[in-house]
């Protein structure tokens, strides 16, 4: 008897499986933030308690900012570069004649990031707590909300940078040019909660310098504050519309 596999199950099978083969992918996204979260609680300063973070010890921070440098780096570095070779390369406008639509081609690449993401989150949750007994998020629910949240507003970035590049070359430099300031509001060079009063409150206005506050709000044990969940679903809403917008599949 003959199976008709759905088009889009297919087409997320085989991304699945590219994404697979690409070891600087996995690499970055998997390995070097769990990397980064090591090296740094080798440092004996970083794992003594500071009172003017309320008894935490600098890994704790870093720790969320670790989740976040995941999320930049398969939003911003990875997945635009990957969509833009695909219409560089014709392949969104092949989709156009049949059953797989290129639609099922971003959805399967989101997906995929997004799984990607998943994992890293748990290795740096486990990292931290086994390795340098960081307490896990003591508001659980509030922090998948403070994750999903992020996850979309930072694929959302990635698709407009990929709806406004011509080319994989194009992508990978407008990547490049938001990569470093995006980490830097998300507190990789200095976590936020130890930035200057007027340079916090304005990094608190970008998509990850607010993540960056509701994922501590969560891992301390509060519910993430409405005003940092309206701003990363409001950069995450803008940022979707203008990726809709300006998207060419040619």
């Amino acid at each position: 008897m003959q199976t008709t596999t759905n088009p889009a199950v297919a087409v997320l099978s085989t991304e699945a499986r590219l994404f697979g083969r690409e070891p600087a992918a996995m690499f970055w996204i998997l390995i070097f933030p769990v990397g980064l979260l090591t090296i740094l609680g080798v440092i004996p300063m970083f794992r003594e308690t500071d009172p003017n973070l309320g008894g935490l010890r600098l890994i704790d921070l870093y720790v969320p900012v670790t989740v976040l440098l995941a999320m930049i780096v398969a939003g911003i570095q990875t997945m635009p570069g990957v969509l833009s070779s695909y219409r560089e390369r014709g392949i969104l406008r092949r989709l156009e004649a049949s059953p797989a639509k290129p639609t099922y081609l971003l959805m399967a690449q989101i997906v995929v990031h997004a799984v990607a993401v998943a994992v890293s989150v748990v290795l740096a949750l486990l990292v931290g707590r086994v390795v340098f007994d960081v307490a896990l998020p003591a508001q659980p629910f509030g922090y998948v909300l403070a994750v999903v949240l992020t996850l979309a507003a930072a694929l959302s970035m990635g698709a407009a940078i990929a709806a406004v590049s011509s080319s994989m070359r194009v992508a990978q430099t407008v990547g490049t040019i938001v990569f470093f300031p995006m980490m830097f509001c998300a507190g990789v060079w200095l976590p936020v909660q130890t930035m200057p009063d007027l340079l916090r409150r304005v990094v608190e206005v970008t998509p990850f310098g607010a993540a960056s506050q509701i994922l501590d709000q969560a891992a301390s044990g509060y519910w993430p504050s409405m005003t940092g969940v309206a701003v990363v679903t409001g950069w995450a809403i803008v940022l979707t519309a203008a990726a809709i917008k300006w998207f060419r599949w040619q």
